[in-house]
């Protein structure tokens, strides 16, 4: 946490110094911010080619867009006034990004696209996670986005936005889709199979696809095994706002997927129960060849399946799981079977109160950590509501020994102990 003490440190930045290439204070609190300093750093460091704003008021940010004439990423500023005045669409047109402008990140509360179309064709990363802007915005935007190569954006840009983008973005290498709150207000605000199985087959470049959907299929998985070679990087989110599936479970999607995108090193899948059988996690202990980190969530039926897993995954260096069925037992000889593991985080498993069954993957600088089952208070619009907290586990390699700052809550297991 950066403290705020004034902001002397920008006016002597602004009044001396002509040689600064990037400027960040993006997702800070520094509210004692002078535009004017901004303004005049633009004009004498030339070479500036990063700035990132914290939520600065866009209007209050003309005067360096124009003096920063060689900027190529930009990033934060408000559309909204600090009096909670959102913009209105005409203002728009007096935001002009600079000619060589590439990446664009932050932009909160954008609701319209004036500022942004005259420079969209350039762009090589787009982040409008924080932006108002609606499906049909997304669509009329992407269109004209061809250069692009990063796209972080919400589940607002719908399946009908991803087809834009599979259409007209053949140079996308990176795409993250996280949640919004508008997904089930508007049926085209939701990205499900149709969408994931459209970019695939449009975007071959893509090396990372993160995305939350609100239905999924074998067909889709394995569409992004045929299609995505290049692909480094997985991970997929189901989630809980559609009860209908269309296709559960996904095993034989995953297998495709594991064995089409060879150059996988992370993968994630995070599903509900019923989404991946024993033999699917077979299938990616068997065909996870170069996977480092993994993170899976309410997979399997029985403790077996975990065994199958480990019997693969030989580069596996991180992983983490979330409500699965396996026992302590399993899960330590789980560890055990899997050499190459440094680190892993279990929450919500078949845990005993003591945890002393993990203590069979007991080893050499091996830290355990175990958290009991426990009933946790929480305050929710003023109303006190209790609910449980399931069993953690914790475990890593450290050759600083066992920490000594855990709280009461968190257990050190030790052989010796």
């Amino acid at each position: 946490m950066i403290k705020d003490e004034g902001g002397e440190w920008l006016h002597e930045l602004a009044l001396r110094n002509s040689s600064l290439e990037v400027l960040n204070f993006y997702e800070t609190l520094l509210d004692n911010i002078n535009m004017r300093d901004i303004e005049l750093i633009a004009t004498n460091c030339r070479a500036l080619s990063s700035l990132r704003v914290n939520e600065c008021y866009i209007l209050d940010l003309i005067g360096v867009l124009e003096k920063a004439t060689e900027l190529e990423e930009f990033g934060g500023g408000s559309f909204v006034s600090s009096e909670g005045h959102a913009l209105e669409i005409d203002a728009y047109q007096g935001v002009k990004f600079p000619s060589k402008v590439t990446s664009l990140i932050g932009l909160n509360f954008m609701s319209g696209l004036p500022a942004i179309l005259p420079r969209a064709c350039n762009l090589k990363k787009l982040d409008l996670q924080f932006t108002l802007l609606s499906t049909e915005n997304h669509c009329e935007l992407l269109r004209l986005c061809t250069n692009l190569e990063v796209l972080e954006v919400r589940n607002v840009i719908g399946d009908r936005g991803l087809a834009v983008v599979a259409n007209h973005c053949k140079k996308l290498r990176r795409l993250r889709v996280e949640p919004g709150e508008e997904e089930g207000e508007d049926e085209q605000s939701v990205v499900s199979h149709i969408g994931l199985s459209t970019i695939a087959q449009g975007c071959l470049n893509l090396e990372f696809i993160a995305v939350y959907v609100t239905d999924i299929s074998n067909l889709a998985l394995e569409t992004v095994g045929e299609y995505c070679k290049n692909l480094k990087d997985f991970r997929l989110v189901l989630l809980d706002k559609q009860e209908q599936i269309t296709d559960l479970p996904l095993d034989n999607g995953v297998v495709a997927l594991l064995r089409g995108c060879s150059k996988l090193n992370r993968f994630g899948l995070y599903l509900r129960p019923g989404g991946l059988t024993d033999r699917g996690l077979g299938y990616i202990g068997k065909y996870s060849t170069n996977v480092r980190w993994m993170l899976l969530g309410f997979v399997g039926e029985h403790e077996q399946g975990l065994l199958e897993l480990s019997k693969g995954c030989s580069k596996l260096e991180r992983l983490e799981m979330r409500g699965c069925f396996f026992t302590e037992s399993e899960i330590a000889e789980a560890v055990l079977n899997l050499k190459s593991l440094k680190y892993i985080w279990v929450q919500g498993y078949k845990g005993t109160a003591t945890g002393e069954k993990l203590l069979a993957m007991s080893r050499p600088f091996w830290n355990i950590e175990f958290t009991p089952p426990l009933m946790v208070t929480e305050l929710d619009d003023m109303e006190e509501s209790s609910g449980p907290q399931p069993a953690q586990i914790l475990a890593y390699y450290s050759l600083a020994g066992r920490r000594t700052d855990n709280p009461e809550s968190v257990i050190l297991l030790s052989p010796h102990s």
